[in-house]
């Protein structure tokens, strides 16, 4: 049978969930120092990247539950690395539940993005997840690289979706809570 769209997203919110805890998991082996050091990348340091991966989830998901997006009042929340693993971790959870409650007839509705520049942005779920999906992406290889050139070793990201891969991380979706539905 084949993989409907809302399967696929259901394993992309795991596929993310999987992945931040495994950097995460990195990065707390670092010392405050070195998580809060200067770095090469968009956002110049592993903390200030991380964080605003978190920010961006918790802004998606609430648009996509319903109004409430509200402007984060710290572009760093969590200073602290274990916090930080924590709190995405829970924000995780959280959209892997919503995608978990989706199906592909959900995945066409529209929803409101208020991103709090007077434009009324709508989009579809659909839309929305890929982007957060590719946003996450994005901003893990980036923080993966600034964490190369530290003493803790970059964590393989990219064994989730072949099924010659599944031994790899089996252990390790179920101790986190990510087996497929």
């Amino acid at each position: 049978m084949p993989m409907s769209l809302a399967d696929h997203v259901r394993l992309m919110a795991r596929n993310n969930a999987w992945a931040n805890a495994r950097l995460l998991a990195a990065c707390i082996r670092l010392t405050p120092e070195e998580f809060a050091a200067p770095r090469t990348g968009f956002f110049p340091s592993l903390r200030r990247t991380l964080n605003h991966i978190l920010v961006v989830d918790r802004a998606y998901l609430a648009d996509l539950k319903g109004p409430g997006r509200r402007p984060a009042a710290n572009p760093i929340p969590y200073p602290d690395a274990v916090d930080l693993a924590a709190a995405q971790s829970e924000t995780d959870r959280e959209l892997v539940g919503y995608c978990d409650g989706l199906d592909d007839g959900g995945l066409d509705r529209v929803v409101a993005i208020d991103r709090k520049d007077g434009v009324a942005y709508r989009e579809t779920v659909a839309a929305i997840l890929a982007h957060l999906f590719q946003h996450q992406i994005h901003h893990r290889g980036q923080a993966h690289a600034m964490l190369s050139a530290t003493r803790v070793a970059p964590p393989q990201l990219d064994e989730f979706f072949l099924a010659s891969d599944a031994p790899r991380r089996e252990a390790e979706l179920r101790r986190l809570g990510l087996e497929a539905r």
